[in-house]
């Protein structure tokens, strides 16, 4: 998918915020009716709310059955009231709420060698376990590579250098990520 045009971004980063708003305020699921170009088409997703700064709830799709709109609204909607990290968020956290959007290259397997901080998002699997943090979380903590997969590793259940096993897949992805808020 080409980058997203700014209008674009800010049509989902207004959807995002509308869903945590019905979530939050009335439980109602929002429906996005199609919208075109970009927004109609189908990429993985991940939504990241804070409230004053503080991650709140983070939850996506990487493989979504619907629209990018769509899926925009149904991960800021579990990301408000689902993310099993957190109780679910309350009317009066609205106010201080930040909203992050990214949309996700499709998964290609990845040389760990060749990791940019910044720039790849990791998802490491092996069997039935499966971790994935996005290109945003390795800077905000200053990870190296070898970090960064290291804390995939550990998201996904597994020993911090399974990465080194052959049987573990290592998948790479790039991100377009665009915020409104305080975040």
């Amino acid at each position: 998918m080409p980058p997203l045009a700014s209008g674009e971004r800010q049509t989902l980063l207004e959807i995002a915020r509308r869903a945590v708003i019905e979530a939050v305020e009335s439980r109602r699921p929002l429906q996005i009716g199609p919208l075109p170009g970009a927004l109609g088409e189908r990429a993985g997703v991940f939504v990241t709310l804070k409230v004053a700064k503080k991650l709140r709830g983070c939850i996506g799709r990487l493989e979504p059955e619907e629209a990018l709109s769509q899926a925009v609204a149904d991960a800021a909607q579990l990301a408000a009231c689902q993310d099993p990290r957190f109780k679910p968020m309350k009317p009066g956290e609205l106010a201080q709420l930040g909203v992050e959007v990214s949309v996700l290259s499709p998964l290609e397997r990845i040389e760990p060698g060749t990791i940019q901080i910044g720039r790849h998002g990791l998802m490491i699997r092996r069997g039935g376990f499966r971790g994935l943090l996005l290109p945003q979380v390795a800077v905000e903590h200053g990870w190296s590579s070898e970090q960064f997969l290291e804390e995939t590793c550990m998201k996904a259940g597994l020993p911090a250098d399974a990465w080194r096993e052959p049987r573990t897949e290592i998948l790479g992805f790039t991100a377009e990520i665009f915020s409104a808020g305080e975040v």
